[in-house]
């Protein structure tokens, strides 16, 4: 049986680049809405190239942070996908 976790990663994975979700987005695909801190932690301890966690943001806006080179790398990587103008 598959965990939140695994659905989590299996939603994010599937996020096309120039695109994003917010927390709150891909807890409530992964079957709890109210879990966006949960994503959060799931996200926070990816270490899986195949999984795009930059492209999960903040509901009101905001980055959050990206455990492979902080937030103003995280707002680099989706300039560069074409995510932000």
């Amino acid at each position: 049986m598959k965990t939140f976790a695994d659905n989590v990663r299996d939603i994010v994975r599937k996020i096309p680049e120039g695109k994003t979700m917010t927390y709150k987005e891909v807890a409530t695909n992964a079957g709890n809405p109210l879990a966006a801190r949960a994503v959060g932690a799931i996200m926070r301890t990816n270490y899986d190239d195949t999984i795009p966690c930059h492209r999960v943001v903040r509901t009101d806006g905001g980055f959050g942070d990206y455990n492979r080179g902080g937030t103003l790398r995280k707002q680099e990587i989706l300039r560069r996908e074409g995510a932000l103008a």
